[in-house]
């Protein structure tokens, strides 16, 4: 027996002959339109859905998130600072330190925040990070101090992806 049916078309594209469908809402998706997922192919309106449900940022999540990083971040940089004026070795030192600031600027941005999640409160955060180092990149460039600025370069290049990455929860290794 065969089973005649008529062909479906995409919902957001109905020149496009389909027989791939949402695995949630049933709606006829193209491949264009599909996304897949752990559990099978859903199409964007309810991937964007569901991830509404992991944004848990309340308004002052952001002001205490930007606070505290920009805070810490200014601190950081001026540690940089101090730690790179000490010679060969400070390199070492601001290499290996600034991903540990970066873990303790997103750690004390996570207890803030009281965990919450969302891209933009994480870009809030980042933000932060970069704003509270640009005193003191500013002020080496006015004295055209070449060291310093390239200590804050090396700070920041290497502090804001461990900041963003560990906020995310994105593991580079499991």
């Amino acid at each position: 027996m065969t089973e005649i049916t008529t062909p479906l078309y995409c919902a957001n594209h109905p020149a496009i002959a389909t027989r791939l469908r949402c695995n949630r809402c049933e709606k006829p998706i193209c491949p264009k339109c599909a996304i897949r997922t752990p559990t099978g192919y859903r199409c964007k309106e309810c991937v964007r859905g569901q991830q509404k449900i992991f944004d848990t940022a309340q308004w002052y999540d952001y002001l205490l998130g930007f606070v505290v990083a920009g805070l810490l971040s200014l601190a950081a940089s001026e540690l940089t600072i101090l730690v790179g004026g000490i010679g060969f070795i400070g390199w070492f030192l601001v290499i290996a330190g600034a991903p540990t600031a970066g873990i303790v600027i997103a750690e004390a941005a996570h207890f803030v925040t009281q965990h919450h999640r969302s891209r933009s409160l994480f870009l809030t955060v980042l933000a932060a990070v970069i704003l509270g180092a640009l005193p003191f990149l500013l002020t080496r460039i006015l004295v055209l101090d070449f060291f310093g600025i390239a200590f804050q370069g090396i700070y920041l290049v290497l502090v804001a992806p461990t900041v963003y990455y560990r906020l995310s929860g994105i593991q580079l290794f499991k």
